[in-house]
């Protein structure tokens, strides 16, 4: 199953549709995914279509495209930077 599309046809959330529309290899992807995942789950944020999963989204990418590769340090500079804890 590809990593961008959603299960059983389900939406995609919205950092697989900034992905999508980037060039990053699968490794990358799945930290970046990773990333989000961690991020969504400590911010408590359930619903993938609540506006904040998209500003989360694009938090993440930044901070991946800038050299952070661990998921869990991508995921605490998201989280800094947004001021949403």
């Amino acid at each position: 199953m590809p990593l961008l599309h959603g299960r059983l046809g389900a939406p995609r959330m919205p950092i697989n549709r900034m992905i999508a529309q980037g060039s990053f290899d699968r490794p990358q992807i799945q930290r970046l995914q990773t990333a989000y995942e961690i991020t969504l789950k400590a911010l408590c944020l359930v619903d993938r279509n609540d506006p904040l999963t998209e500003l989360v989204a694009r938090k993440i990418i930044q901070i991946g495209e800038i050299g952070i590769d661990d998921p869990a340090q991508l995921s605490a500079r998201a989280i800094k930077e947004l001021d949403l804890h």
